[in-house]
């Protein structure tokens, strides 16, 4: 197959623009609104925060939401644009990352449960403001842990779109490369944390900062320029 198609090109601006446009509401819900409300090996502050700034912390849950929306898209328009290049790669990129997607997805009950145990709800008074603080921290941390879980999916899933990139050709091979590694950074860094937790305190958040500079640079490209002419091959 010779050259792009219109809806590889169609594929790649939404692509792009969902890609740059996901990037504000994920920095938002994980960095500040979590940096704001949670305070480390404190379960009673972090508790006495969220509820006194309720909704703060559901306007990251809301975030949170529209960025799995947006993910989805993307995903989807990665595939349209990547799989004359190889169908079964791109159809095994776009399992893992709806993987990592689903559990994003998941993930978000445990905010709610958060909300819900610091409701003040009658069917609490079981339990006294430690123990439901305690509780409260326990779904936080679920969030934490499941972000883990979707990350390894994330590093594995992006490096085997990076990989097509590279051999289409429709965007540097600089930049696809990469994007090989930025993603198989995440990945293998991410799968290391389940094993070795103390080592995610050493490398955190470095070792996520070349995989947002892929990012940022393809969604730029992908609405600037678009995608380059490529002979690929149908397999």
């Amino acid at each position: 197959m010779s050259g792009v198609d219109a809806s590889q090109r169609q594929a790649a601006r939404v692509a792009g623009f969902t890609l740059l446009i996901g990037q504000l509401p994920a920095i938002f819900a994980e960095f500040y609104v979590l940096g704001q409300l949670i305070v480390y090996n404190n379960a009673g502050e972090t508790a006495r925060n969220i509820m006194a700034h309720e909704r703060l912390f559901r306007l990251g849950i809301a975030s949170n939401m529209i960025v799995w929306v947006l993910d989805i898209v993307f995903i989807t328009a990665l595939y349209v644009i990547l799989k004359p290049v190889n169908r079964s790669l791109a159809l095994l990129a776009t399992f893992l990352r709806l993987i990592e997607t689903a559990v994003l997805v998941v993930i978000t009950l445990n905010d709610f449960d958060v909300l819900r145990v610091l409701s003040g709800a009658d069917y609490l008074r079981a339990f006294d403001v430690n123990q439901l603080a305690a509780l409260a921290r326990v779904s936080i941390g679920a969030h934490g842990s499941g972000y883990i879980v979707g990350l390894i999916f994330f590093g594995l899933g992006s490096a085997v779109f990076a990989c097509l990139w590279y051999e289409s050709g429709y965007i540097p091979r600089a930049l696809a490369g990469w994007g090989i590694f930025s993603s198989l950074l995440v990945g293998l860094s991410t799968f290391a944390f389940v094993i070795f937790p103390d080592f995610a305190k050493m490398v955190t958040p470095g070792v996520y900062a070349p995989i947002f500079i892929f990012e940022v640079t393809l969604g730029s490209w992908l609405v600037l320029k678009g995608l380059r002419p490529a002979i690929v091959s149908q397999r």
